[in-house]
């Protein structure tokens, strides 16, 4: 008996060239939706800074263009929130940029040890900002903190951590610096460890001096890594609300009052819709003036480094 099978009719050519036209634009779709996820959200925070929108006084609400803004620039509490928010970012991007490279050169050369201390000293970064506020709260507590408990036993008393306006700041960057010096150690030792061989085995066989190796050859060499971790942490850093409110809510009075901080105790204390997106509108200019700062003098390193090759 002949054996029988189906056979599909062939697609049309004309199905077939619509399908090839589509497919780049299905394949992009999921990108356009980030995109519009993204521009949505910003657009409105652009739309409701040009309003005064205040939600206990709806009847006020109108278009002011940029009335928001210079109010805000005329506000000496907004300046005091700037030189906060810039001294803040400056001191925490600083040390821990220090503190993550110190630690990085300790561990470069890879061992089981240094692999494992490497994997303990990420343990911060596994909890989160806001538990790690809570947790350091505990631990200074003046009754029973085991921090201020510590330092009584050498003879300093009455240190009120992060509730004088004395220590608020050094408090608040003590648990910064503990959180995210980890994030920094990370970056920077995966570069350390990219980094070629054979400049360090030659200054080896020349008997180089260390800090040589280290200022000429090492430090120019992990520059686009260090300004790469910098970039990020800087960019959290000016944001920073989660440490800082959970541990002194922006005082005291204003003393930890950053940006986030105050947009949102302009939006869920004074009901100011307006003004807490006129103060993160300032903050997103801030960040993106300081982004391309940081990307142009990367950008130029990365120039520099193709024409020395």
């Amino acid at each position: 008996m002949a054996a029988t099978t189906a056979t599909q009719p062939p697609a049309s050519p004309r199905k077939s060239r619509l399908g090839t036209a589509a497919l780049p634009y299905l394949l992009s779709l999921p990108a356009l939706l980030v995109c519009i996820g993204i521009i949505v959200p910003f657009l409105t925070a652009v739309w409701y800074s040009l309003q005064r929108y205040n939600l206990n006084l709806p009847y006020l609400r109108g278009f002011v263009w940029f009335q928001q803004y210079i109010d805000l620039f005329t506000d000496t509490t907004f300046w005091h929130t700037v030189q906060v928010s810039l001294v803040y970012t400056f001191a925490t991007v600083v040390l821990e940029l220090l503190l993550g490279l110190g630690i990085a050169l300790l561990l470069r050369r890879p061992s089981k040890l240094h692999n494992i201390m490497s994997i303990a000293l990420l343990l911060p970064l596994m909890v989160a900002p806001a538990i790690a506020a809570l947790m350091w709260k505990l631990m200074t507590h003046p009754d029973f903190g085991i921090l201020s408990w510590l330092i009584q036993q050498v003879g300093i008393t009455n240190f009120r951590w992060a509730a004088a306006p004395s220590s608020a700041l050094f408090t608040v960057l003590l648990v910064d610096i503990w959180v995210y010096t980890p994030f920094m150690m990370i970056l920077l030792l995966a570069g350390l460890r990219g980094l070629p061989k054979q400049p360090f085995e030659a200054a080896e066989l020349d008997g180089v001096p260390a800090s040589f190796v280290f200022f000429r050859i090492t430090l120019p060499m992990l520059t686009p890594y260090i300004i790469t971790a910098a970039l990020f942490r800087m960019l959290d850093s000016i944001q920073q609300f989660d440490i800082i409110y959970a541990m002194t809510q922006g005082g005291p009075g204003d003393t930890l009052l950053v940006f986030q901080v105050m947009a949102y105790l302009d939006f869920f204390q004074n009901f100011n819709v307006g003004r807490s997106a006129a103060v993160l509108m300032v903050l997103w200019a801030i960040a993106y003036i300081l982004s391309n700062i940081f990307i142009k003098h990367w950008l130029r390193l990365r120039e520099r480094a193709r024409g020395a090759a």
